[in-house]
């Protein structure tokens, strides 16, 4: 056979199978967490079986795997997140899936492919759903499947936060409040891979001895209560440089204390308000420490760099921290599906002192 006609064979052959992918796969049907109206998720979410049909052209199906349930999720149900979805709506922002179904024309994805959302609000709540082929990404099969649902949201806003706000060198000094939070944990990781100086502030509670210790040896350099933190000398002794960069997840007077502990320059960066209390800045604080406060929310990032080299590299170094085990997901419980409630009521009860995140299992339901 002439070598023309055996790329010929090939080229159909490979053809062939895609559209036999497409043509011979049967309706199925997909078990669904739905809302029709925004509220509290115990009042307006609905389990509800539908069918998915054959991909159209440019489509794909994904079978979901895990998805985590986030405070932010909850947030988008009550209608009290700025990004809102059009009604009726699936939630779910996070989530690993595999790849079961291709419509024509799709091109870098194929059948049993590992994917991550690739955009917001497409509806990871539930078992199998159809997408257009951009609104999910392909990531490597070599990452654990817990850390792949989680890969979308928290190491990247972690990362983003480190990267983007102040230049940092070897030996530099990070503070943060809610450090045993899931973002508060990579920044820690992140900072020891990176050789930066880490602060972590955390809410008292009896364990405290024992969580301090799970934090140093995940990379902490120093773990501070709040009482401690006011009254701390690490910065004034110059056992710690004083830190350029504070990460504030809680707000209210624990934000106050730790820009307090900036130095010349330094800025602050805000990503959550767990205290629902405002951000406070001493006016002298703006004048003579020339201190910067600024805001972070991942989907505004996402939605400027999406198809940047900036995002395309992150992801792929963060993959390569979670295949290397340099980086660890936050502590986690995995639930059926069929039990979503009990991850929800740990959403809306999430008090800043638990760092466990519910991850539904999609193939238990």
């Amino acid at each position: 056979m002439s070598t023309s006609k055996l790329l010929t064979k090939l080229t159909e052959s490979t053809f062939t199978g895609k559209l036999f992918a497409f043509r011979n796969m049967s309706v199925v049907s997909s078990k669904t967490l739905l809302y029709k109206e925004y509220g509290e998720p115990f009042n307006v979410l609905e389990c509800q079986t539908d069918q998915v049909n054959k991909p159209e052209a440019n489509q794909v199906i994904v079978k979901w795997l895990l998805s985590p349930v986030n405070p932010a999720d909850i947030n988008t149900i009550q209608g009290k997140y700025p990004s809102k979805p059009t009604l009726p709506a699936v939630p779910g922002n996070e989530g690993v899936g595999e790849i079961v179904a291709l419509g024509l024309n799709v091109q870098n994805l194929q059948v049993g492919d590992r994917v991550v959302p690739n955009a917001s609000n497409i509806g990871t709540w539930r078992t199998k759903g159809i997408y257009k082929s951009e609104d999910v990404m392909k990531i490597p099969k070599d990452i654990g499947t817990v850390e792949a649902s989680m890969l979308n949201v928290n190491p990247c806003t972690a990362y983003r936060m480190l990267k983007d706000f102040v230049p940092l060198n070897s030996g530099d000094t990070v503070i943060q409040n809610g450090g045993n939070s899931a973002v508060g944990q990579l920044v820690t990781q992140l900072c020891k891979i990176w050789n930066f100086q880490n602060v972590s502030v955390v809410r008292d509670r009896p364990d405290i001895s024992d969580l301090k210790c799970q934090l140093k040896e995940m990379g902490a350099t120093e773990v501070l209560t709040e009482a401690e933190l006011r009254k701390t000398d690490l910065f004034k002794s110059k056992k710690l440089p004083q830190p350029k960069l504070a990460l504030n997840c809680v707000g209210g007077q624990n934000a106050l204390e730790v820009l307090r502990q900036l130095g010349h320059g330094g800025v602050m960066v805000t990503y959550g308000g767990m205290s629902r209390e405002p951000v406070t800045v001493p006016t002298s604080a703006l004048i003579f420490k020339d201190v910067s406060v600024k805001g972070f929310w991942m989907t505004a990032w996402n939605k400027k760099n999406l198809n940047s080299k900036d995002r395309t590299d992150m992801y792929e170094e963060l993959a390569k921290y979670f295949k290397d085990k340099k980086l660890i997901a936050p502590p986690y419980k995995i639930i059926p599906f069929s039990n979503y409630k009990e991850a929800i009521e740990n959403a809306l009860n999430l008090d800043g002192k638990q760092g466990l995140k519910y991850i539904l299992d999609l193939e238990k339901n």
